[in-house]
C-alpha cells in the first residue's frame, strides 16, 4: 500500500545507525520540515544535528528532499554539509529518483525519512524504496497543513509500530 510506511519512528533520533547498518540502508533520503526541524525554522534543533554527526560516522550517506524552493533549502543544506534536491515534487519521484541517482546505491539500500504520508512517505513508496515514518516535531497551525494533516490522520500508523533500539 503506498500510504503505508515500512518502519515507524518517534522521532529522526529513534533511527540508530545500528538499526540503519542490520537493514542494510547505506543511503537516506531526507525531509526537512518537521523531521529535522520545525516547520521554516532555519536551524535544527540540537537533537538532530547529534543525529546526523553519528549516522554520517557510520558511513551512511545522506541527501535532502524536499518540496521547499532552493532560497529555504540550500543554507539550510549547507550548514548541515549536505546536498540536496529542491522542488522535489513529493509525492511524485522526481525529486526521490534524482536523490537515489545522486547517491549511487541500489534502491533496495535507501530509505526515505519524513513525517508526511501524502509527500514523503507516499513518494518513496512510489519510487521503490523504504519509507520511515517519523511523528512530526511540531504540528503546522496553517489552514492548509491543518487540513491535510485532518485528511492524513486516518492513514497515520499507529504508535504500537513505533520501533525502539536502544
Amino acid at each position: 500500500m503506498i500510504f503505508r510506511p515500512t518502519y515507524v519512528f518517534n522521532d529522526i533520533t529513534g533511527i540508530t545507525p545500528k538499526f540503519l547498518k542490520r537493514k542494510h540502508i547505506k543511503g537516506i533520503v531526507l525531509d526537512v520540515d518537521n523531521t529535522l526541524t520545525t516547520h521554516n525554522n532555519p536551524v535544527p534543533p540540537q537533537s538532530s544535528l547529534d543525529w546526523l554527526a553519528s549516522v554520517k560516522k557510520a558511513g551512511i550517506k545522506l541527501i535532502i528532499v524536499s518540496n521547499n524552493k532552493p532560497p529555504r533549502i540550500e543554507p539550510f543544506a549547507k550548514m548541515l554539509d549536505l546536498e540536496y534536491v529542491a522542488n522535489g515534487r513529493k509525492p511524485l519521484t522526481y525529486g526521490i529518483n534524482e536523490a537515489v541517482r545522486r547517491l549511487g546505491f541500489e534502491k533496495c539500500d535507501i530509505a526515505a525519512i519524513g513525517d508526511q504520508i501524502f509527500t514523503d512517505i507516499m513518494g518513496a513508496n512510489l519510487a521503490g524504496i523504504r519509507s520511515c515514518f517519523v511523528f512530526p516535531i511540531e504540528l503546522e497551525t496553517s489552514l492548509p497543513f491543518r487540513f491535510k494533516r485532518t485528511i492524513e490522520k486516518p492513514l497515520l500508523p499507529s504508535k504500537k509500530r513505533i520501533i525502539k533500539e536502544f
